[in-house]
């Protein structure tokens, strides 16, 4: 079984929609997209600086229609059972390719979640990572720096959240006691925290509000913060709209796809972070981030072969 991963905020850069910007098929989703941002996505990537795209606004519409884009592109090819699951903005983009919602619902509703989110949670927010470091100190150091973990990724890769100060200031002293790495990411919010929480009400009522289908027939949706399965969307909106609260645990959610026998994976990005995770949780599954072919009938062949 194939399975699709749909990757959430991070790094964009000028090149995510080259593979796609001149397909048809992606032109639907370009245009739901520029019609969010103001302006077609694919000239606002190379118009604007790292820093403007990082706004969680523009950011999470972009990771969306990123994925979106190249999943049109190869949609027509995808018959057979496919699980699909997307990591914090990402699973906005599952529940489209599930079958859930429209490229244009998806998008909007996107924005709403951005907009809630932005709105609860003041000027400060800011993610940052912290890899191979003692539980037990990490646990002191988030308590110490009133922070909380928002990501759980396999191999202790560990994304934290809070204020930015201190997020800094947690960073800084992982590194001296023992962690491989540490590091700010682009994300400018403390998603998937606490701080998120009043976001959550809100958000659950626009998404019981939007329209949905059920989930299509050869589509096997994972949640994304625990790899549960969702069977029926009326049943998880709350679970999708509380998430932007919740801790992810995208090591569970790994574990699950490879316990549905999922032998090839599809990283949609942006980036191919997601691939790497599970190659390195799963070796045996043949592990493919998109932004990795040059053109899309390369794509679209790796997809038909067996």
């Amino acid at each position: 079984m194939l399975a699709l991963l749909c990757g959430g905020q991070g790094t964009l850069s000028d090149k995510i929609f080259d593979l796609v910007a001149d397909q048809p098929a992606a032109e639907p989703v370009f245009a739901a997209a520029s019609a969010c941002l103001g302006e077609d996505p694919r000239k606002l990537v190379r118009m604007r600086n790292a820093d403007e795209l990082s706004v969680n606004h523009v950011s999470q519409i972009l990771t969306v229609a990123s994925a979106l884009t190249i999943y049109a592109c190869i949609a027509d090819l995808l018959t057979e059972t496919t699980a699909v699951t997307g990591y914090s903005a990402g699973e906005m983009t599952a529940w489209s390719i599930a079958g859930i919602w429209t490229a244009d619902e998806a998008q909007r509703l996107t924005a709403v979640r951005a907009r809630l989110m932005d709105s609860v949670a003041g000027p400060d927010g800011r993610l940052g990572y912290v890899r191979g470091l003692d539980p037990a100190i990490l646990e002191r150091l988030l308590a110490k720096h009133r922070c909380e973990i928002a990501i759980r990724n396999p191999d202790r890769l560990v994304v934290v959240g809070g204020a930015e100060p201190d997020v800094i200031d947690l960073c800084h002293e992982a590194a001296t006691q023992g962690a491989a790495r540490t590091g700010l990411l682009a994300v400018k919010i403390a998603s998937h925290t606490s701080q998120l929480e009043s976001a959550c009400e809100p958000l659950q009522q626009a998404i019981e509000a939007s329209t949905r289908a059920p989930v299509a027939s050869n589509r096997v949706l994972l949640a994304g913060g625990d790899g549960e399965r969702i069977f029926s969307a009326s049943h998880a909106t709350a679970k999708l709209a509380c998430q932007v609260a919740r801790p992810i645990d995208c090591a569970a959610t790994l574990e699950a796809l490879a316990e549905l026998g999922v032998d090839r994976v599809l990283d949609l990005g942006p980036g191919h972070a997601l691939a790497e995770m599970m190659q390195s949780f799963s070796p045996s599954i043949r592990c493919y981030a998109a932004d990795g072919f040059r053109t899309v009938a390369g794509l679209r062949n790796w997809i038909a072969s067996p």
